[in-house]
Formats: structure tokens, sequence, C-alpha cells
């Protein structure tokens, strides 16, 4: 299986994914347009990961790149590859589909829990996981909701946690493939996210959480992502194809 990675910033890489693709052999390319590189014509790949950074869709002239990856996403649903996306990653996937990213109605930044919706316990990837779940968060935004899309999970904070918006394309505004290390990271590159708020743990309460039992359900989540290929195909939802076909002709071919 040959994955694709898209990122967004050094100090956000892909975490527990990338080591997850490497024990299972699948061959796994991390693209990077903040840095120039070019996402459309990058070799063919059976799954598209798009990971979170500090940019934001609503802010998206001043990250114009952020065009490219939303059409990147939208030939991928198109062609029925399965697409996930986390954080930002996930908000991309909602603008792919013509939904617009919001403001949640709160920043959340630390480990709290998720609570699944009864579609959410029943879906092919979360059936059978505790619930709630424990994940990380890092947000002030969250993906848009389209016609077809359905709430998978919540938190206290955010109405949008997980999003399906197809049997293949799921976006994750939660984190689960941070790791201790990826989380030492984020709090020495963006110490002004860390400002207190309602959701918002301080330095020392992120880094005494236990980030193997997250990364763990993360990698239970792919390995079922892995099975979504059997049935790849057979679900390509003729609004999804409209949404799509209106952001070309919004952004271009």
């Amino acid at each position: 299986m040959n994955i694709l990675c898209i990122t967004h910033a050094d100090f956000e890489t892909p975490g527990i994914i990338e080591e997850w693709a490497e024990q299972r052999g699948f061959y796994f390319s991390i693209c990077k347009p903040y840095k120039g590189e070019d996402c459309l014509t990058h070799d063919p790949f059976d799954v598209l990961i798009v990971m979170g950074g500090p940019q934001s869709p609503l802010e998206i002239e001043k990250d114009p790149y952020l065009k490219d990856e939303i059409k990147l996403i939208a030939h991928a649903i198109h062609d029925n590859k399965i697409v996930l996306g986390f954080c930002l990653g996930a908000q991309l996937i909602g603008e792919a589909l013509g939904g617009k990213t919001e403001r949640s109605p709160e920043k959340e930044v630390g480990v709290y829990p998720i609570f699944l919706t009864e579609l959410g316990r029943e879906d092919p990837l979360f059936e059978g996981l505790p619930n709630p779940i424990p994940v990380i968060h890092w947000h002030n935004d969250m993906p848009g909701e389209t016609k077809n899309s359905i709430v998978l999970a919540t938190s206290q904070g955010c109405p949008r946690q997980i999003l399906r918006y197809t049997p293949h394309v799921y976006g994750f505004q939660c984190h689960l493939e941070i790791t201790l290390e990826g989380m030492r990271d984020m709090i020495k590159a963006c110490p002004g996210d860390l400002k207190p708020s309602r959701f918002t743990q301080t330095p020392e309460e992120l880094l005494q959480q236990d980030y193997h039992e997250i990364n763990q359900t993360m990698i239970k989540i792919l390995d079922r992502v892995v099975g979504l290929k059997e049935g790849h195909g057979k679900d390509n939802p003729c609004s999804s194809i409209c949404s799509i076909s209106k952001i070309f002709t919004r952004l271009g071919n």
C-alpha cells in the first residue's frame, strides 16, 4: 500500500502514523507544500493522510498552497481513495467537499476525552472502542459539515471532533498520532497557544499524559482503515462529486 502524507510544519509530524506504516511494510512518503513542494505532481498513492498545522482555511490567502491541497484532496475523493485528515487536514477535507471551516466554540489544547455518537459507536473504525476516548487537542477551528457528513464524535469544547464524509473519507479534529516527543516539540514551537482557557492544559500537564495509550488507539484505527480497501470503489455519492466539481471550478483545475 502506498501512503502519501501532507504535513504543514516541521514541528508537527505524522508521529505514530509513520511508525505504524513502517511496521506494516507500507510505502510512506511525505510532501511538504509549506516548503514549496508540489503536492499535485506526486507519485500515485492508495491512501492520502493530511496532517495538522498552524495554518487555517479561514485565512487561506496567507498560505495559498492550501488551495492546491484542497484540489489534491478533491481529486483523491473523486478517485475513491481513502482520505484521512487530522485537525487542519480535517478542515481541508471539509473545504474540498464544500463544507466551510468554522471557529470552534472553545479552544482546546490538551488531552481531553471525545464522546462517540450512536453512529460513531457503529462505525467500522470505532466499533468496540472505549467510549469516551482520550485524545489530544490543539485547535481553534473545526471542520465544516456537508450534506452527507456524519458526526461520529464530539467533545465538551467542540461539537465536531470526528466526521465521516464518505465511507472512505474521515476528518479528525482531534489528534491520536502525536507522541510524547512530538508533544515536546509542539510546546516548544507554539508557546502562545498555551495561554490559559477553559480547555487548555499547562506544559506540565501536557507532558504528564499517557501518549502511549492514545497512540495504541490510533494504531487500532489505522489497521481498520486498511480494511476499508475491501469496499473501495463501491460508494461514490453523486452529491459529493457535484460538490467536488464546484470546488474544481472555484479553485481552477
